[in-house]
């Protein structure tokens, strides 16, 4: 990995290739000679795609404020700033309209409202996907505990070392329920309301039954 450190350096300590260029530099890393130097790479290549995902959660947010000054330097109303910003977001990462709404919705809350979580996801200690449960989890309080319990849980110091997703999870929603009970306790109750049954296409003539349900009445079914 020794290429990546240096990718974004050149002699004289001018500006780095940038991103096409530290992604070629990636493309260069050979597989390393051993079985065990290769769950090394493995492993600082996973870092490396944290990394990547916080990147981008902060290049989202800045960008969603460099449309929205745009926008008002152009008379937009201020409640329609931000328009059309999710889409564009959801065009260049290769997402759908409603995804980049979801994607610019997290970045937000991991660079303005959980900033230990997003280091931990920087450092690698939180893949994108559980950085997403965290905020997920959090979603029903209000920005101050959401604040308050990133701090409280602290993930950028290693509080999830060895923790599956199921793990996190409950000690999100229990962190949650500690700074706001009545919140999680409505979100609890809101959820019943999101209950459905779906019916989708599959291979070879089949279809994909799927139901989210209360979990007494999917234990009964």
């Amino acid at each position: 990995m020794k290429a990546v450190a240096t990718a974004g350096a050149v002699a004289g300590g001018l500006p780095g290739p940038g991103v096409a260029g530290v992604r070629l530099a990636l493309l260069a890393v050979p597989p390393a000679a051993d079985a065990a130097a290769m769950i090394d790479q493995m492993r600082e290549l996973e870092d490396a795609k944290s990394a990547l995902a916080a990147k981008q959660a902060r290049i989202e947010v800045a960008f969603d404020l460099a449309r929205r000054r745009e926008q008002a330097a152009v008379g937009v109303p201020a409640d329609e700033l931000g328009a059309g910003v999710a889409a564009e977001i959801a065009l260049a990462r290769r997402e759908s309209p409603a995804r980049g709404g979801r994607l610019l919705g997290l970045a937000k809350a991991l660079v303005t409202e959980m900033p230990r979580t997003l280091a931990a996801l920087e450092s690698g200690q939180l893949n994108e996907w559980r950085a997403t449960l965290m905020v997920k989890e959090t979603a029903c309080l209000s920005a101050e505990d959401r604040c308050a319990v990133d701090e409280e849980l602290a993930a950028d110091t290693g509080t999830f070392d060895g923790a599956g997703d199921r793990a996190i999870i409950s000690a999100v929603r229990a962190a949650a329920c500690r700074r706001d009970p009545r919140s999680v306790a409505k979100r609890a109750a809101h959820a019943v309301t999101d209950r459905t049954v779906s019916l989708r296409p599959a291979p070879d003539t089949m279809t994909y039954l799927t139901a989210l349900l209360p979990v007494a009445q999917g234990v009964a079914a």
